[in-house]
C-alpha cells in the first residue's frame, strides 16, 4: 500500500533519519517506537507530506487516502462541534452518517449536550478529540496518530482500541501508552540513531527481542572498540620503526575502511531509583466526609465520603470533567468546599500538578534543579537519574528556560523524586514521560514506603502499583478494592448489566401498564427476565455464528487479495482483466467488513 524507500532526513545538517525503508500493509497495524527525539514525528510527517526527505521517496498507491493526527494543531472557532464534524460529510452522505457520527462522538467522551456548543468552549484536549473524531470518520486508508491517548481517559482510550482493531484502515501510531499499542498494534517498529529496526510483534514482545538484540550489538561493539584500541597501540608502538612499515600502513589502512558500529549504550532499565524514606504519619492521612464542590449552578460532585489509609496507593479515574483534579485541588486547599476533609497527623504531601513545569526556576540549568534538592547518596547519582530521564549528556546543561513544555513536566517529576514526603499526588503523571522513564518511576512508586493517590488514565503504569480505584462520574465517587483491570472488568460487567436491563424495559415498553403490575403482583417477572435472557443468549449465540462466517469470508478472500497483489507485481500479469479481479476482490472484502461491523453492533 505504501512504500518507504532508502528514506533519509537531516535538520540543520544533523541526520535524523538515515536511509531506511519499509512496507506498510493494508489493514496493518503498526506501533512507532523510540526515545524522545529519535525521529518518530519526523516519519510521520514526511509521509503526511508535510515534509521533504533529504533523499530517497515515498511511494504509495494511486487514490490512497491519508489522515494524519499531530500532537498539535490549530482549531476553528465558529462552528457548533457537531456542525464541525459534519463538515467531513457531503449532501447524501451527510444523511447516511449521521449515527455513525454520534456513535464516534458519544465514545471519545462527548455526550449529546455537547453536540451544539461551540467549539471554542472546549479546551483544547477536548477540541483535539473533534480532530480525532473527523480523522476516523473519514474512514482514510492510512491513520497516521501521534499520541492519541494523550488527552482521552480511559472509557475513550477503550474505546478508540476497539474502534482501531476492526477499523479496515491500516495504521501507524506513536504512543506512549504500552497497554494501548500492545492491545492494538501486531508489528513495531524502532527508530534509534537514525535507523529502523522491524518486528513483526507487539509491543511486549519486542521488548524482550530487543533486550536480545541490544546484548548482541553491545558486545559487537565493545569488540570492535577493544579490536580499534588494540590497532592504535600497534600503530602507535611501531610508527617510527621501518621494518614495521608495511604492517602499520596497513592497519592504518585498516581502520580507515572499518565501519564503526554504533549503539545506544544509554540503558538504564536497570536504575534503581528509590524516594528518600517517608516520615510516618498517622494512621488516616485523608479522611473525607460528606465532600462537596459547585462551580456556581454545576455541582461537580457531592456527598463523597472515603477514607485512605497509610500506606494505601489508590487511583482517581473517571472521564476528563468528572472532578478527579477538582478534588485534588480541595486536598491541597486550592479550592473551598462544602463538608469535611481533615489531613492526618504529621502527613507531608508531595504535589505533582498538570501545570507544575510552571514553578520551576528558569535560570537554573537541569542539573541545577535537581542538585538543589538531592541529599545523601542519591546526589553521587544524579546523572543517571537524569539520563534515565532524557538529559543525559549535555542535556543537562540546558537551561530550564530553553526546556520544552515536555521536558520541563520531566524535570519536575525528577525534582519530585528527591523531596522527602509521606503523602504523593500525582495528577496525570505519565503524559510527557517514555516507556522507559514511566518504568523507572513506576519501579520508585512501588518501593515508596508512604502513600499514594495517583490520577492517570494509563492502565499500564497503573497496573500492579495501585490496590483501590475510586471512580469519579455523575457527581459520585464510588470506591472500587483491587486493581485498575479488577475494576476494568468489573465496570464492563456492570456496563453490561446496565444495557442488559435498559433493553428488558425498551422490550416491555409497549404493554398496557396493567400488565406489567400484575406480573409483579403474581411474581412472574422473574420467570419473564429469565426467559428474555434466554431469548437474547440465543440470539447472540446465533449473531457470533454468523460473525464467525463473515469472518472466514474474508481471511480466505485477504488471501486472494494477497495472491492477485503478487501476481500483479509481475509486469506481464498487469492485464485489465487481473486489475478487475483485484477490485472484485477488494469491493467483496469491503462489503463484507460492512456486514461484519452491523453484526457485531448487533
Amino acid at each position: 500500500m505504501l512504500s518507504i524507500d532508502h528514506l533519509s532526513m537531516e535538520f540543520a545538517s544533523r541526520p535524523v533519519l538515515d536511509d531506511i525503508s519499509f512496507l506498510i500493509n493494508r489493514k496493518e497495524r503498526i506501533a512507532l517506537v523510540g526515545k524522545n527525539g529519535a525521529g518518530k514525528t519526523t516519519l510521520l510527517r514526511l509521509i503526511a507530506g508535510e515534509y521533504q526527505p533529504t533523499a530517497g521517496r515515498i511511494s504509495k498507491e494511486t487514490d490512497m487516502t491519508i489522515g494524519y493526527l499531530p500532537q498539535v494543531m490549530l482549531f476553528q472557532d465558529d462552528r457548533t462541534l457537531r456542525e464541525e464534524v459534519m463538515t467531513i460529510f457531503s449532501g447524501e452522505d451527510e444523511a447516511r452518517f449521521v449515527a455513525e457520527m454520534d456513535r464516534t462522538v458519544i465514545g471519545l467522551g462527548f455526550e449529546r449536550k455537547d453536540f451544539e456548543r461551540p467549539c471554542s468552549e472546549f479546551s483544547g484536549g477536548w477540541r483535539m478529540r473533534i480532530e480525532l473524531a473527523k480523522i476516523l470518520l473519514r474512514h482514510p486508508d492510512l491513520l497516521l496518530l501521534d499520541e492519541p491517548t494523550n488527552h482521552l481517559d480511559i472509557e475513550s482510550i477503550q474505546w478508540l482500541e476497539d474502534f482501531l482493531k476492526t477499523s479496515p484502515s491500516a495504521v501507524l501510531m506513536v504512543s506512549h501508552d504500552r497497554a494501548f499499542i500492545d492491545n492494538v498494534c501486531g508489528r513495531t517498529i524502532e527508530i534509534t540513531l537514525g535507523r529502523i529496526y522491524d518486528y513483526n510483534v507487539n509491543y511486549s514482545r519486542f521488548v524482550e527481542l530487543r533486550k536480545e538484540r541490544h546484548e548482541q550489538q553491545v558486545r559487537a561493539y565493545l569488540n570492535q572498540q577493544k579490536m580499534i584500541q588494540d590497532t592504535e597501540e600497534f600503530i602507535e608502538r611501531f610508527r617510527y620503526k621501518a621494518t614495521k612499515a608495511v604492517q602499520v600502513q596497513s592497519r592504518i589502512k585498516q581502520l580507515e575502511k572499518l565501519e564503526r558500529l554504533e549503539v545506544d549504550l544509554e540503558d538504564t532499565s536497570r536504575l534503581n531509583l528509590r524516594f528518600p524514606p517517608a516520615p510516618r504519619s498517622g494512621d488516616f492521612p485523608l479522611i473525607v466526609e460528606d465532600l462537596r464542590k459547585d462551580f456556581g449552578t454545576h455541582t461537580v460532585f457531592h456527598d463523597v465520603t472515603f477514607t485512605i489509609r497509610r500506606g494505601e496507593k489508590v487511583a482517581f479515574v473517571g472521564k476528563n470533567g468528572e472532578g478527579k483534579t477538582t478534588l485534588v485541588k480541595c486536598i491541597m486547599g486550592q479550592l473551598d468546599y462544602m463538608g469535611s476533609l481533615k489531613i492526618g497527623h504529621n502527613v507531608k504531601i508531595g504535589y505533582f500538578a498538570q501545570n507544575q513545569a510552571a514553578l520551576l526556576d528558569e535560570n537554573l540549568t537541569v542539573f541545577e534543579t535537581i542538585d538543589y534538592v538531592a541529599v545523601g547518596d542519591i546526589r553521587t547519582k544524579i546523572r543517571d537519574i537524569l539520563g534515565a530521564f532524557m538529559f543525559g549528556g549535555e542535556a543537562s546543561d540546558k537551561k530550564v528556560k530553553v526546556l520544552s513544555g515536555g521536558e520541563r513536566s520531566r524535570l519536575a517529576m525528577i525534582r519530585l523524586l528527591l523531596e522527602p514526603c509521606n503523602l504523593l499526588i500525582l495528577d496525570e503523571p505519565t503524559n510527557h514521560l517514555d516507556m522507559q522513564s514511566k518504568d523507572v518511576l513506576k519501579a520508585a512508586l512501588k518501593d515508596f514506603n508512604g502513600t499514594l493517590i495517583c490520577v492517570s488514565h494509563d492502565r499500564d503504569f497503573l497496573d500492579g502499583l495501585v490496590t483501590k480505584v475510586y471512580e469519579f462520574g455523575g457527581g459520585h465517587v464510588k470506591e472500587h478494592l483491587g486493581g485498575i483491570y479488577d475494576f476494568l472488568r468489573t465496570r464492563k460487567l456492570q456496563s453490561l448489566n446496565e444495557l442488559n436491563t435498559r433493553a428488558q424495559r425498551q422490550s416491555t415498553d409497549g404493554q398496557p401498564t396493567v400488565n406489567r403490575q400484575s406480573e409483579q403482583t403474581s411474581g412472574l417477572s422473574g420467570a419473564l427476565d429469565y426467559a428474555a435472557q434466554k431469548a437474547a443468549a440465543a440470539e447472540k449465540r446465533k449473531k457470533e455464528k454468523q460473525i464467525a462466517e463473515v469472518e472466514a469470508k474474508i481471511a480466505a478472500l485477504e488471501q486472494e487479495q494477497a495472491d492477485m497483489e503478487n501476481l500483479l507485481a509481475i509486469p506481464e500479469n498487469q492485464t485489465p482483466e487481473n486489475f478487475h479481479k483485484y477490485e472484485t476482490i477488494k469491493h467483496q472484502i469491503e462489503q463484507n467488513l460492512y456486514v461484519w461491523e452491523l453484526l457485531n453492533e448487533e
